[in-house]
């Protein structure tokens, strides 16, 4: 069992709150702060409990080294102004004085931490390293989805440390509908799966082979697929290395009882820095000098009229480059129309990283059933498989 916020004293303690604020930053702003506004349901609660707040998180990958483009000091200014309340900084998470700032916070404050990878002992799980962090609470609380598949310091040693420890709103949201709603979906189920990697999602495809009814498969991966089936795909990007891989998932796919649908058209370019569109052209008249880039209109009609059919949807990875406006209708249309088939009562689970970016960029991240904040760490609880951090706080 793990526990949540509500199973504590909250009065007149310091919490100690795992997040994750790495967020996409354009010098010292914070171009989408999704993921801070994600937290902010469990600081309150802290807060309107009599609690004081000490946060900590990582930005990027400094690798153990000191590095001010990485500060989380903008981010602590979103927040701040977000809460529309003053935050104390620390420009080092570990420091005495950071540990005794922490120690004579106030019921209602806020302390942020600066970011955990500038230490190398975090991604070592380090023993002292969890050590001093714990000092900056008496409760710890991981609301920290997106990093929660690593067994790093802040989120598995820390753990360790305190008698009292759980998850926060944010962890409790994303467990309740990766976890637990998938265990008994509403059917038909359909998985929608897009970016450009096939590897990552190989355990989500299995585990879907015998849950879902329906596979949809997009994005640049569907090009290594429509290779596996014989296709000419031009010089898009193909992974060579999982061309057989790819063919026995479809082999697998015709033994099973789930339909895997794959891209009927593509939008086309002469590179992936090409701003002028080329098509769309059907899978078998792909030009040999060009790169699938998008999925056609033809596909995204095909991918909706499988949606409109299902009552729970998984969609995780985009279906082209959606950050190149030549590139993005296919994943605009897709998010647009499942946004509309939550109106309509079905649930549509959206997985994160590229995915949830894209539901941003197109203002349908409120319209979802649920919009998840961790990529890698998405992809892990829906194929079935136990996060550290999580594992950490069972009692």
């Amino acid at each position: 069992m793990i526990r949540t916020l509500k199973a504590f004293d909250l009065k007149g303690k310091n919490i100690l709150i795992r997040v994750d604020f790495n967020v996409p930053m354009d010098g010292e702003t914070v171009t989408n702060n999704f993921r801070i506004k994600a937290v902010i349901p469990t600081i309150n609660t802290c807060l309107e409990g009599g609690a004081a707040v000490v946060l900590m998180s990582h930005l990027g990958r400094p690798n153990g080294e000191i590095d001010p483009e990485l500060s989380l000091m903008p981010v602590g200014e979103e927040l701040a102004g977000l809460m529309e309340m003053p935050i104390k900084f620390s420009q080092d998470c570990v420091s005495n004085d950071a540990i005794d700032t922490s120690l004579s916070l106030k019921s209602g404050e806020i302390h942020l931490l600066e970011n955990l990878r500038f230490h190398s002992g975090e991604k070592k799980n380090d023993l002292t390293f969890s050590s001093r962090l714990a000092r900056h609470g008496q409760i710890y609380i991981n609301d920290a989805f997106g990093t929660s598949h690593r067994a790093h310091a802040s989120n598995v040693g820390v753990a360790s440390h305190f008698k009292h420890a759980g998850i926060g709103w944010l962890m409790d949201k994303e467990i309740n509908f990766l976890d637990r709603f998938m265990q008994k979906p509403h059917h038909p189920l359909t998985l929608i799966l897009g970016g450009a990697k096939i590897g990552s999602k190989l355990g989500l495809i299995h585990r879907f082979m015998d849950k879902a009814d329906n596979i949809i498969i997009g994005g640049g991966m569907a090009l290594t697929f429509l290779k596996a089936r014989g296709k000419e795909v031009g010089i898009s990007l193909v992974d060579d290395t999982m061309v057989s891989t790819a063919k026995n998932i479809l082999n697998l796919a015709r033994t099973s009882q789930v339909k895997l649908y794959l891209p009927d058209d593509v939008i086309c370019g002469k590179s992936l820095s090409d701003s002028e569109p080329k098509g769309p052209f059907k899978i078998n008249d792909i030009p040999k000098d060009l790169m699938g880039l998008d999925i056609g209109p033809a596909t995204v009609s095909k991918f909706n009229d499988i949606i409109s059919q299902s009552k729970t949807v998984v969609w995780n990875g985009p279906m082209g480059v959606f950050e190149m406006k030549g590139y993005s209708r296919g994943t605009r249309d897709l998010g647009i129309h499942l946004a509309n088939c939550v109106e309509n009562g079905q649930k549509v689970i959206v997985g994160g990283g590229d995915t949830s970016a894209a539901t941003e960029k197109y203002g349908l991240s409120q319209l979802m059933t649920h919009v998840s904040t961790g990529g890698g760490s998405s992809l892990e609880l829906l194929s079935g498989n136990q996060l550290p951090a999580l594992r950490a706080l069972e009692i």
